[in-house]
């Protein structure tokens, strides 16, 4: 019988990934549908796509299942024909990757949560049978040329910082759960004119868009199957695309490119700059973005303090953050977020 979870140091995983010498195929689904016996699918799962060498982060719930994951090319049909033979997941759309280097996921989690995205709302606060009307990327450009539309990104600042569409409200939030209140508190004034959200699958819009109904508004819609699949009808040369810059991704990759706009700066020196990185500090890791000039000059690190860590020998940096663990505690992964204040990249 399979193991049900990795076993394998990070270096050990990277090492068997560089050499599988396979083509891969990145993609993230999600369905909202109530799911039973949660442990067993689960396990059943995680034998199935761990004999198809599947990597990536699977979260499943009793409201349903979000997935982002990398297929080999060779078991890409079997895998869809094993997906699509549990009920629950039939005819569920598969949001391909716009760009695929192979290094997306490292390993293979299934993971049993509370919700498939966290909202911090009370249970039946909102009804998710009632949710706003799905735009297909051709039917949200149009709904844009609006003038009274308000336009909703209903993603983290980090990830509208480096793309959105244009004239979008994005919220200055870490996470989701974050982001409903402040957008209803936002958008008050506005409860009868049209409200178009948009997000990178389409997993948050369902929630937010079910929330902002039973908070009054009246008239929600959002953009079908999210930025993923506005871009692969860019690509098809539709039309000109609204969206500006990458869409950030929550995989290795950090990031897919969409236009050419560069809307962001490195948070070190300030120059034009979208590519995202996270500090080679590992007991820091904050996510930042850095232009390659910053990126030689501090070697990946975020600032020279953690710069002087990162040169350490393991050992001496595990020691290290075991006796920063023991004087303050784990840090907060919330922190690691938002860039520290910095000085030329010096302090």
């Amino acid at each position: 019988m399979s193991n049900l979870y990795n076993k394998y140091s990070k270096e050990d995983l990277k090492s068997q990934r560089d050499a599988e010498g396979m083509s891969r195929r990145t993609l993230s689904f999600y369905r909202y549908v109530r799911l039973e016996n949660l442990e067993e699918l689960r396990a059943n799962l995680y034998r199935n796509w761990e004999t198809l060498a599947v990597l990536g982060r699977v979260y499943i719930a009793s409201e349903g299942i979000n997935a982002q994951i990398s297929v080999p090319e060779s078991n890409w049909e079997q895998f869809v024909s094993d997906l699509q033979g549990i009920k629950e997941f039939s005819d569920m759309p598969l949001k391909i990757a716009l760009e695929e280097k192979g290094d997306s996921f490292l390993k293979l989690i299934v993971r049993i949560k509370e919700q498939i995205v966290a909202d911090g709302l009370e249970e039946n606060e909102i009804d998710m049978t009632k949710i706003g009307k799905h735009l297909e990327p051709d039917e949200f450009d149009k709904a844009l040329e609006n003038p009274n539309a308000v336009v909703v990104d209903m993603r983290n600042h980090y990830e509208s910082e480096v793309g959105r569409f244009e004239g979008a409200i994005c919220p200055d939030v870490d996470t989701f759960k974050e982001s409903l209140p402040i957008i209803k508190e936002m958008l008050k004034q506005q409860k009868d004119q049209p409200v178009l959200l948009y997000c990178t699958g389409g997993i948050r819009c369902e929630k937010a868009s079910a929330y902002m109904i039973a908070n009054g508004f009246s008239d929600v819609s959002q953009l079908q199957g999210g930025i993923i699949n506005y871009a692969h009808e860019i690509e098809k040369g539709a039309s000109k695309s609204k969206y500006l810059g990458k869409n950030f991704v929550f995989d290795d990759r950090l990031g897919e490119r969409i236009t050419d706009d560069v809307i962001s700066n490195c948070h070190i020196c300030g120059s034009s700059c979208d590519d995202h990185t996270n500090c080679k500090n590992d007991d820091c890791h904050l996510l930042f973005i850095q232009c390659q000039t910053c990126d030689e000059k501090l070697s990946g690190c975020c600032c020279s303090a953690c710069q002087d860590i990162a040169a350490l020998p393991l050992d001496e940096q595990r020691i290290l953050r075991k006796e920063r663990e023991r004087h303050e505690g784990r840090p907060e992964h919330k922190s690691r977020l938002r860039p520290k204040p910095k000085l030329n990249g010096t302090d």
